[in-house]
């Protein structure tokens, strides 16, 4: 039987990965900074947007002190998604967080080397934007989060034994 811990770690990894990899590919080889847009597909481009706050524009670092302040605040919760990662019996859930947590740190070391998230992928029908501008790390981070969610509602737990009357006597 797999180790969840290490899997979870694996994700978490791959994640980090591929999130730091293409943001590179964005900014660097491709220049997307340079460029309005890149429309990929009729409902998909690629628009570089510097993220200075957490998911959908909250807690926007408008100073130094601040984007500190925001390091040390998802750092923190990094740190909390590590700690239930490592006492995680369940892969499925180990998987999750490490979605989130590879995401979480992708973040992280974008706001701490430039002070901001480099923000590229946008979903789109029209003038229609469903979605706010995000890359992979956040994708991991929402699809970790809404796995969670799922078992949270789907899966029940075995009730724990109780004692009968007849028992006690």
């Amino acid at each position: 039987m797999a180790n969840p811990l290490r899997g979870g770690l694996i994700v978490a990894a791959l994640i980090f990965l591929f999130d730091q990899l293409s943001k590179y590919w964005i900014t660097g080889p491709i220049a997307l900074p340079d460029r309005t847009s890149i429309e990929l597909l009729p409902i998909f481009r690629l628009i570089f947007v510097p993220n200075h706050g957490v998911s959908m524009g909250f807690l926007t670092a408008g100073s130094p002190l601040e984007r500190w302040l925001l390091v040390i605040l998802t750092a923190a919760i990094a740190v909390g998604v590590f700690v239930w990662l490592w006492r995680e019996k369940n892969r499925a859930e180990a998987f999750a967080l490490g979605l989130i947590l590879g995401g979480a740190l992708g973040n992280i070391v974008d706001r701490v080397r430039l002070g901001y998230v480099v923000d590229f992928l946008n979903l789109h029908f029209g003038a229609w934007s469903p979605f706010f501008v995000f890359n992979l790390a956040d994708a991991a981070i929402s699809i970790g989060v809404a796995l969670l969610v799922l078992r949270a509602l789907l899966t029940r737990d075995s009730p724990a034994p109780t004692e009968s009357i007849n028992e006690k006597a």
